[in-house]
């Protein structure tokens, strides 16, 4: 007598740990999807700009071409203009990162 109330214990208690499990699945399927949000560069400028800091001020790899980093530079400084509420300082910033990525600078670190 002991074996069927047994199995019938093991059957039940499979039973509701199937139906928390099928109850859990759909909770995690129906949850808001997170927005993909992109990571900007947190600051904390060095003394002497490196093209991996030029690279995440413009959020950019290291090695792209010309083109996309003049897009990349246009895109953050639409944003970040002076004569649209934005500092001088951070436009700055974003010139010689754009500077460094293209080479073109002297390695003479900020005018700020």
């Amino acid at each position: 007598q002991a074996t069927p109330f047994i199995a019938g214990v093991a059957v039940a208690a499979t039973a509701l740990a199937g139906r928390y499990g099928i109850q859990a699945w759909q909770a995690f399927k129906a949850r808001p999807p997170r927005p993909k949000i992109k990571k900007f560069y947190d600051g904390g400028f060095q003394p002497t700009m490196t093209k991996r800091e030029a690279a995440l001020i413009l959020g950019i790899r290291e090695n792209v071409a010309a083109e996309k980093v003049k897009e990349a530079h246009r895109k953050v400084m639409v944003a970040n203009h002076p004569d649209a509420g934005g500092s001088h300082f951070l436009a700055s910033k974003i010139n010689e990162a754009k500077d460094v990525m293209l080479g073109k600078t002297k390695n003479s670190g900020s005018a700020f």
